[in-house]
């Protein structure tokens, strides 16, 4: 099937072209061909997945996160550096050949109910077309039919996102109910991928709502995050998804993201590699590599909020501040060894702690999409497959939502956040509903929640879902952008200078640190040691903390500005130039 997609939608795609609203596809194809057979229309649905095929939309997706330090940054994130001059993602193609494939799907030839089905993936598709432009833009104009180009709708003003948002889940509604297909190889949706996309969906826009006083719409958050509870609990009920613990409480979990071949029994929707033919990604290049990607490091106020194993705090431990990195990943949440280089973990057969030679800045070295075979570091080699949407992220959606409804019981969590803490080694908490605030991670990330259920729902989503991709969106709509640029970039803890450090205690030393200001070390280092300068020259980015743990890039500002502007993009220049009736967002004039 996998080979199937990849052969049939080049075909479909030297058929079409176009790239503005009011084109219609050119091909050389009859429309019977097309739109007369089922065959045509598997063909032609082909085509939706495009947008979403680019493995970089869920393993890069997190580059931008305030937990991720990085060698550069975005410059969205920079004060003066993004602008409506600069803005993209104003692109409708995609819309364009949806609304056609709909228009014309009205074949006699064909049952309603095999077009209803087409129609149906065609529809779910429009709704994550929407999705991805109303978490950009906001508002936004609603279109459901291909335009001529003397349509009035090419100049038509933005659309409120009330409206959008009632499309949206009518789409997905319509979807669910119209698509035959109930299992997959995981690289093709079913009527539950349109299940679990309505939960990402309503729990964005109720939490948004929720959160986001100056809409005016908190009054309606609690119905879109009913949407939510609705969805989930019929997926959950009836659909075939369940959390997969196949390679035990170690591994299952990367497991997911390392496998040649989606793991359906979790996985919902997936993006498949095939080494025959050529259809690689680059994940172990980009988070391995010193030079291709941005060095990404994950920061220690986020590694300090994965559990213990016994399911407390791991900042409850007294020493927690001074614990060296053997220390602090002992007894934890399995999902730290399965998320960053930790003691124990090999590449070929060797001990590989995490490398500050040539990536790590931090200390914290991703490894949740990686492969342990240094082959795969040096091009586009990758063959494993990257999950757009797993089961995981339907439970925590859940969750979500009744939590912040008040709604969710002691079975519920133990149906959701209890079941993906025990899948992943933790033995405590599992069964009953938390009662004390965990005030680190309150203080540190969510100072304005005091609800401890809601605060250990996220804390458990930034974890399991951690560099999936969520994070940006998940702040915006909880209105904690602010972390983008308050977040410190620390890392481990270095107790003293110019010493040896054994990372992973296995009787060979790694890496030393040394003060900036010198030239070398001012002890004899043995070859194969990482030498890491502290401070010094103003070139060197990586310093300390006054309690001793790594910093990076302090010296470079990051910006969320005030007056919340970053929620929204700015619509491009160009949008607003060829149509006036589109209005900028708020203070990005």
């Amino acid at each position: 099937m996998k080979r199937n997609i990849w052969v049939t939608l080049g075909l479909l795609l030297s058929l079409f072209s176009a790239c503005e609203l009011d084109e219609t596809p050119q091909a050389s194809a009859t429309a019977d061909d097309i739109f007369g057979t089922e065959n045509g229309l598997k063909t032609y649905s082909y085509s939706f997945y495009d947008d979403i095929t680019s493995a970089s939309n869920a393993f890069k997706g997190d580059a931008m996160a305030d937990y991720g330090a990085v060698n550069s940054l975005n410059d969205f994130l920079v004060d003066g550096a993004y602008s409506a001059e600069t803005s993209g993602g104003w692109d409708w193609s995609s819309l364009r050949n949806i609304n056609h494939f709909i228009a014309n799907c009205t074949s006699p030839n064909l049952s309603e109910e095999v077009k209803n089905d087409y129609i149906g993936i065609a529809r779910f598709f429009r709704a994550w077309f929407y999705y991805d432009k109303i978490t950009r833009f906001g508002d936004v104009p609603w279109i459901d039919k291909p335009l001529a180009t003397d349509d009035e709708a090419l100049y038509a003003p933005r659309d409120s996102r009330t409206l959008i948002m009632e499309k949206i889940m009518e789409d997905l509604d319509f979807a669910y109910n119209n698509i035959n297909a109930t299992s997959s190889e995981g690289t093709t949706i079913t009527k539950w991928t349109a299940l679990g996309l309505k939960t990402r969906i309503a729990l964005f826009e109720g939490t948004y709502r929720k959160y986001h006083a100056e809409l005016g719409l908190q009054n309606t958050a609690d119905e879109y995050l009913q949407h939510v509870v609705d969805a989930g609990q019929e997926l959950m009920n009836n659909g075939p998804h369940t959390l997969y613990t196949a390679q035990g409480t170690a591994l299952s979990q990367r497991q997911l993201f390392i496998s040649d071949a989606p793991v359906t029994s979790e996985v919902m929707l997936a993006v498949a590699f095939n080494k025959e033919l050529a259809i690689l990604n680059d994940a172990n290049w980009w988070w391995t590599s010193a030079t291709y990607g941005p060095r990404y490091g994950l920061v220690r106020p986020f590694i300090n909020t994965i559990l213990n194993s016994d399911g407390t705090p791991y900042t409850n431990r007294p020493n927690y501040k001074t614990e060296i990195f053997y220390e602090e990943c002992a007894g934890r949440d399995t999902r730290l060894a399965q998320l960053i280089r930790t003691p124990g973990y090999t590449r070929n057969g060797v001990p590989s702690p995490p490398n500050f030679a040539s990536h790590t800045y931090t200390g914290y070295q991703p490894i949740k999409y990686t492969l342990d075979d240094s082959y795969f570091d040096n091009g586009a080699y990758n063959t494993n497959a990257v999950p757009l949407m797993r089961y995981a992220e339907v439970l925590l959606n859940y969750a979500e939502a009744k939590a912040e409804m008040g709604t969710l019981t002691a079975a519920d969590w133990k149906n959701t956040i209890g079941a993906l803490r025990s899948r992943s080694g933790v033995t405590g908490g599992i069964n009953t509903l938390p009662t004390a605030v965990d005030t680190y991670l309150q203080q540190t990330f969510f100072p304005q929640v005091d609800d401890a259920v809601i605060l250990e729902v996220r804390r458990e989503r930034q974890v399991e879902l951690a560099l999936e991709g969520f994070r940006f969106n998940d702040l915006r709509r909880w209105n904690r952008g602010e972390l983008m640029a308050s977040m410190e970039w620390s890392g481990i803890y270095v107790p003293a200078l110019n010493k040896l450090v054994d990372l992973d205690q296995n009787g060979t030393m790694d890496v030393v640190f040394y003060d900036g200001n010198q030239s070398e070390p001012s002890i004899n280092v043995p070859a194969g040691v990482a030498k890491v300068p502290i401070g010094g020259k103003s070139t060197n980015f990586q310093t300390l903390t006054p309690d001793k743990h790594l910093e990076w890039f302090k010296a470079q500002k990051r910006t969320w500005y005030a007056d919340g502007r970053q929620n929204l993009y700015p619509i491009p220049a160009t949008a607003i130039t060829k149509n006036d009736n589109i209005k900028q967002n708020p203070n990005w004039n």
